[in-house]
């Protein structure tokens, strides 16, 4: 057993109700560490690419991390990767909470999930014990009641569980998978997948500890990291306010969107801020497993339709993608919106960017009120809001056709309303305006999973501790092409390895550097890891997904990013607009990428990744 791991990966075939072990090779997880890349090369390794996403064909991973369940800190993340039923391409989602370490208590890594059982069922894991049950008695129930099911069939209320809600039995493609009551992995139509195969949910219970290789030097180094987290004003910051503390000074520099991408700016915004829930609705902060910083808000909600009166509050991408790019001033309502995409099991990004899309057909006459079910979605009508929010999660009139995704909605609307559906690769855009960072536009187009905030994250660590160790001294213009393609490449790199340690990304702007990763990736593996093995392991976890898509068809005419975004100058970026023409062939040279955004076979043997090569050879440039 190596150092970090639980040395086994679980492998589930739903249609036989049959499990096997798999012993994780020390191969594999030198070169993909774990979380979305080890679950990658399984994906890649095993699925055809034209395999059906909601077909019993297609793989639903779930894994964690070397650092999963450790004592390092903000490690308590698993990531899920799947072929996506929303895009057609790479699916990876993460979440945080309580579910990942559990598993590795319980014996085990990650899990590889195959086939369609033939009732709804969900799967118990106990101390490497494996069960699947019967669960029709919870299909039908949101997250919450799932959870609490369970909890009492089993009777342990220490169980963790990740569950469906009807969005993802429903086959909505913007449904997702909720654990700890709030937590989610919310993108690319994962709970759809896991719909598909009438799996309603994963419940996990263990007492195995995780054995690191060196406990002396890494209890040093996650001591000394721990320290540094606890020191930063941002940790204090997110304490009080959590992610949503960032709307106002998002809305200062115009990446803030508003009116589906129509302004960058607007007044209201103070109204929607963390400040602003923390004197409403705040209840208390709550944290993740291991984790000082606390950003997670327990909220009341005053009209709630249920029993309960608390709630997992709004994140900023929800205060966003439910506030401004509605027009939606009224706080408790976007709580309120939050609290039902968590128990019906939808992502609020894309619920949210589906909703600002139909309110925009609305207003130019593209959709009728007898098109609406009768709904008036004005800007900023909150009560409306809330009722297809519910109708998305019930797959219910016009809930249906928005719970396929704008693009998908786009084209069942026609008359021109493909402009006012914003996404890239059909993952709507997450809630920071690509207008105002050059970076986080190049990184938009040529994220893997389609339009990601987080697969680069350049325009929220810039200045912080990563940019130095990768030898940018000072923090770079926002506007300006200038090395933002090797910054976008890097960082894509970096927060490869952050998703498949699995680690926090908060942790990367309040203590944690390259040079601590490597040490206690080290000390808890016995890898000899250096900065520069991570960048390389990083790169080919990045190629390795890029391969994935390629084989689907991806290339460069799909690296791009909606005209709205790439041709407005609006607002505070009036006199910007981004460049991504210049910065994508410059970035194509920099990962060693053909003209059409192929690897060349010299950078994979160079990444040791010969094995795609041999297996889908016509995706490859042989130059």
């Amino acid at each position: 057993m190596l150092g970090g791991y639980k040395g086994l990966v679980l492998r589930v075939d739903l249609a036989r109700r049959d499990q096997s072990f798999q012993k994780l090779s020390e191969e594999n997880a030198r070169e993909y560490l774990g979380g979305s890349g080890l679950a990658t090369r399984i994906l890649i390794d095993e699925l055809r690419p034209e395999a059906d996403p909601l077909g019993p064909e297609n793989k639903l991973i779930f894994m964690t991390g070397p650092l999963t369940g450790t004592n390092a800190p903000c490690c308590g993340r698993y990531a899920v990767v799947s072929k996506s039923p929303l895009t057609g391409i790479y699916a990876e989602s993460g979440s945080a909470g309580y579910w990942g370490p559990e598993l590795k208590f319980a014996g085990f890594d990650g899990i590889v999930i195959e086939g369609r059982a033939s009732k709804p069922l969900y799967l118990w894991i106990r101390d490497g014990q494996v069960e699947t049950k019967n669960a029709e008695y919870l299909w039908g129930k949101t997250t919450d009641e799932t959870e609490e099911g369970i909890k009492r069939d089993l009777g342990d209320q220490r169980i963790k569980v990740a569950s469906i809600g009807p969005a993802g039995e429903r086959l909505a493609k913007i449904a997702c998978i909720v654990n700890d009551g709030g937590r989610a992995a919310g993108r690319c139509g994962l709970g759809a997948v896991m719909g598909s195969k009438n799996l309603k949910a994963i419940a996990v219970s263990g007492t195995s500890e995780v054995v690191v290789y060196d406990e002396i030097k890494f209890s040093s180094a996650t001591t000394e990291v721990m320290k540094r987290i606890k020191a930063s004003p941002n940790t204090e910051f997110s304490r009080k306010y959590g992610t949503a503390g960032y709307v106002e000074a998002c809305e200062a520099i115009g990446d803030l969107p508003t009116r589906n991408w129509t302004e960058d700016s607007w007044k209201m915004a103070e109204r929607i801020s963390g400040q602003h829930v923390a004197e409403t609705i705040l209840k208390r902060p709550y944290t993740c497993y291991l984790c000082p910083i606390a950003c997670g808000k327990i909220v009341t909600i005053e009209r709630t339709p249920h029993s309960k009166s608390e709630a997992h509050g709004p994140e900023y991408e929800t205060c966003a993608s439910m506030g401004s790019m509605l027009l939606n001033e009224d706080l408790e309502a976007i709580a309120r919106s939050n609290d039902i995409c968590n128990r019906y099991g939808i992502d609020t990004i894309s619920c949210g960017s589906a909703i600002a899309f139909a309110m925009e057909c609305y207003a130019e006459h593209i959709l009728t009120k007898g098109e609406t079910d009768g709904l008036d979605l004005t800007w900023g009508n909150s009560n409306q809001i809330l009722e297809l929010v519910r109708k998305i999660g019930e797959r219910e009139g016009i809930g249906y056709v928005l719970g396929e995704g704008v693009r998908l909605a786009s084209r069942k609307f026609g008359l021109e309303s493909e402009r006012f559906a914003l996404h890239v690769k059909g993952l709507e855009l997450p809630m920071h305006d690509p207008r105002a960072y050059e970076s986080l536009a190049l990184g938009y187009a040529t994220s893997n999973r389609g339009a990601c905030h987080l697969a680069a994250a350049s325009h929220w660590v810039e200045g912080g501790t990563l940019f130095p160790e990768i030898g940018i001294k000072e923090r770079p213009d926002r506007f300006s092409t200038e090395g933002k393609a090797r910054i976008v490449a890097e960082m894509q790199d970096i927060m490869g390895v952050a998703d498949s340690l699995v680690v926090c990304k908060f942790a990367l702007s309040r203590g944690f550097s390259l040079t601590y990763l490597a040490e206690v990736l080290t000390a808890a593996t016995g890898f000899n890891m250096t900065i520069k093995d991570l960048l390389r392991i990083g790169e080919r976890i990045f190629n390795l997904k890029r391969m994935f898509n390629n084989s689907l068809g991806i290339s460069k005419k799909d690296d791009a990013l909606p005209k709205r975004v790439l041709l407005t100058k609006i607002g505070s970026n009036k006199w910007h607009a981004p460049n991504l023409g210049h910065t994508l062939f410059e970035y194509y040279k920099l990962r060693g990428w053909n003209v059409n955004g192929r690897p060349a076979k010299r950078k994979l043997q160079e990444l040791n990744l010969t094995h795609i090569i041999n297996r889908r050879e016509p995706s490859i440039d042989q130059n």
